[in-house]
């Protein structure tokens, strides 16, 4: 048995690619986008008739050129959605622009545009996570849309406090990012950090804890790996979303997969309930000075990726 095997067994595996034939090869439950996966995607001759499609449709809306590329992005992560759903049994999530991650009301208007495109296509909403950053503004967007039946995907999470207000808020997932929280650390104390002192790993260990313990439905999906140790060391977490190269590393390892997340041991851990509200929510992600920096960090890649593939988008004809 390959470890790749093994671990769906303990955990719900997602695909970190909009690479179609990725998944076609690992076979994930779920898969996850982004502007940057969607850019990379794009560029490949076998998926041409993707972006063919997501122009004409923004080229029949007759719209300014700005209004015209924001139509063919969301067409064309919708597209990519829809080929991804004939190959994974679960959901995909679909990112709304990072431009829009302190405009609460912005981002429910485009997680709603969003949803619409999809319900046009015939995909049920239950099958969507609307993928917002883990801002005061993008958890309150996300009650809202949960409300209205529109499910997601918190991301962009790397304080406590981050995922005590997403549990609080209702919100479906949360993506705790591992890779990011170690990348820090390891930058800070300028050498390799031991995997059970793995502090991203630690971080999400935390948040399973604390949401097992007290009953919260949010699941939690371990993020951004770096390497095989940090996948290993949350089997059992409800999902690890993992890059096709080291699913291709699991899936070429054999060996079985001990779950090291389990409900009975977060029901024993330690920590006491919090209720947030938006002021103690702020003065609590403010003193993890990692979670600032990198939360804001996240938020210019994103928003610089974003750009990057209107920019690609307004050089593409049909």
């Amino acid at each position: 048995m390959s470890l790749l095997d093994s671990l769906k067994r303990v955990t719900t595996v997602v695909a970190d690619t909009g690479d179609i034939e990725a998944m076609r090869q690992f076979r994930p439950q779920d898969a996850t986008t982004n502007p940057s996966l969607l850019l990379k995607a794009a560029q490949q001759p076998q998926y041409r008739p993707l972006v063919d499609a997501a122009l004409a449709d923004a080229d029949r809306l007759a719209v300014a050129e700005a209004q015209r590329t924001e139509a063919f992005t969301d067409r064309l992560a919708v597209n990519f959605g829809q080929e991804i759903l004939k190959i994974v049994p679960g959901r995909v999530s679909t990112e709304v622009d990072a431009r829009l991650s302190f405009d609460a009301a912005g981002s429910v208007a485009k997680a709603r545009e969003i949803i619409a495109l999809y319900e046009k296509a015939g995909i049920d909403r239950e099958r969507i996570l609307i993928k917002v950053g883990s801002t005061w503004e993008g958890i309150q967007a996300a009650a809202q849309l949960e409300r209205e039946g529109i499910h997601c995907n918190l991301t962009l999470l790397f304080s406590f406090a981050q995922a005590v207000a997403c549990a609080e808020a209702g919100v479906t997932l949360i993506s705790p990012f591992v890779g990011r929280i170690y990348d820090y650390y390891r930058k800070e104390s300028g050498a390799e950090i031991a995997a059970d002192q793995d502090p991203g790993v630690q971080s999400v260990t935390r948040i399973y804890h604390y949401y097992k313990k007290y009953g919260y439905q949010t699941q939690v999906m371990g993020a951004s790996f770096r390497k095989l140790d940090q996948i290993l060391l949350l089997a059992g977490c409800d999902l690890l979303t993992i890059s096709p190269d080291l699913l291709d590393t699991l899936q070429r390892t054999a060996g079985e997969v001990a779950p090291r997340l389990t409900p009975d041991a977060a029901r024993a851990s330690a920590g006491e309930k919090l209720t947030l509200d938006e002021k103690t929510y702020r003065f609590l992600h403010n003193q993890d000075a990692m979670a600032v920096e990198k939360l804001s960090d996240g938020i210019r890649r994103f928003y610089d990726d974003a750009r990057k593939l209107e920019q690609w988008a307004a050089t593409v004809t049909v």
